[in-house]
């Protein structure tokens, strides 16, 4: 007889974990210091076969990740907003820790089969935590030069200056660790190279799509576009056939890439300019032609992906 698989929904926070495990229905809260993992992971080993499933948020689940994996779980990061919608579908809309946690058991069972386990990935990891970290100084960067274009006062200019040259040091620094992961990692700085060839793919959005977007070359072109937030979703009710409308996506990739599509745009590169011209022609505005071009180039990078032996295993 064959064991039935369970589905275990764990709520990460900074100091404690709540799991539920489905359909046991056995709800436990463990801390969240080493040893408290391990007497979780040791706790589902007893329990049979077990599908875990994780919130990608905060920054605190990877670790549990890591730890849980290595223990020979099927770990799976969740959506956080993909698990609201569907409690919301299911109205269950009180939230609290174990709430929380029975949620993202539910979700599991029923979309488990559609989902990708996770794959602990050092390199990608210590590559997503760099940029990240350079597209916040970058942020912060923007919002102080433009308070210098109104501030009069001196002191107060001369501590956005110094605040600005800090940047500027750590921005480099940053660019020198990224380099150094790529150099360490030869085959992640191939498939960066690689991607650089197109026009409009430069190092920072290379690097971004390498960190952020792992299903890069993994997934179709529509789901590719639909996780930059360029998909568009159709709106039809009736006698109603509305525009399809884009939605949610990865927005500080869909900005990156925006930048490098006007880039090449403005370099007349021989795919995206024209295509970005005839449906200006046709009469489509800025913004829509623009997304279509991004849709464009984000499609052929997955094209790539998926047939280049620089990302093929």
């Amino acid at each position: 007889m064959l064991e039935q698989t369970g589905f275990v929904g764990i709520d990460v926070s900074k100091t404690h974990l709540d799991i539920y495990v489905h359909p046991l229905g056995q709800r436990r809260r463990f801390g969240a210091q080493p040893d408290d993992v391990a007497a979780l992971a040791q706790h589902l080993a007893g329990l049979g076969p077990m599908c875990v499933g994780l919130e990608a948020s905060g920054g605190y689940e990877q670790r549990l990740a890591q730890h849980l994996h290595s223990a020979g779980f099927r770990v799976y990061l969740l959506s956080p907003g993909r698990v609201h919608d569907y409690a919301r579908a299911a109205i269950m809309n009180a939230k609290t820790d174990v709430l929380d946690a029975i949620k993202i058991a539910l979700y599991l069972e029923h979309t488990h089969h559609r989902l990708s386990p996770y794959q602990p990935d050092p390199e990608r990891l210590r590559l997503r935590a760099l940029s990240a970290h350079r597209r916040r100084l970058v942020e912060e960067k923007g919002g102080l030069i433009s308070q210098l274009d109104t501030i009069d006062e001196p002191l107060v200019r001369t501590m956005i200056e110094a605040r600005l040259a800090s940047i500027a040091k750590d921005v480099a620094d940053l660019d020198k660790a990224m380099a150094e992961v790529f150099r360490q990692a030869p085959r992640l700085n191939q498939q960066k190279q690689r991607l650089c060839q197109m026009q409009g793919v430069g190092p920072v959005l290379a690097t971004a799509l390498l960190a952020d977007m792992p299903e890069l070359g993994k997934v179709s072109s529509k789901v590719a576009a639909a996780l930059v937030g360029v998909a568009p979703y159709a709106r039809q009710s009736g006698r109603s056939n509305r525009p399809g409308q884009c939605m949610g996506g990865r927005k500080h990739l869909r900005d990156i890439a925006y930048m490098g599509v006007l880039s090449a745009i403005k370099a007349k590169d021989g795919v995206l300019e024209p295509f970005y011209r005839r449906l200006r022609a046709n009469g489509k505005p800025f913004k829509l032609a623009m997304v279509a071009a991004i849709r464009k180039l984000i499609t052929i990078l997955n094209a790539i992906a998926k047939s280049d032996p620089a990302f093929v295993s």
